[in-house]
């Protein structure tokens, strides 16, 4: 099983598919990465060689900020919006939608399970 980037990217898959499983990168991103490291589409993960593996590393260390750095990125990025306490942070604060979704009805991924009212059946 080869580990890129700190994740166990999954062996029986192309190498294409396998690389959206490291946060950060989608398909866009899977594609340019084997296209600088000048890899076959078709080629399977279990196919690589050692070398082949380090070139896939060192391009995306090199190029990508993935994984820890952005899931560290983008936290900052919220607390920075919550401490200046503009619209965006609130929501965010207070653990509803942000980008001006309904929530009268809806929401409820950012809202958790409804929670029944006492007394509101007539």
């Amino acid at each position: 099983m080869a580990r890129i980037a700190g994740v166990n990217i999954p062996t029986a898959k192309r190498v294409v598919i396998a690389l959206t499983y490291i946060h950060g990168i989608g398909s866009k991103f899977a594609q340019e990465i084997m296209d600088k490291t000048g890899l076959p589409a078709d080629k399977r993960v279990h196919q690589l060689t050692d070398a082949e593996v380090l070139a896939i590393r060192e391009t995306i260390d090199r190029d990508y900020r993935v994984e820890g750095d952005l899931r560290r990125e983008t936290a900052m990025n919220i607390k920075r919006l919550m401490d200046l306490g503009c619209y965006r942070g609130l929501r965010h604060r207070r653990g509803l939608p942000v980008r001006g979704q309904r929530t009268h009805t809806n929401a409820r991924t950012r809202k958790g399970p409804a929670k029944a009212i006492a007394g509101k059946k007539k």
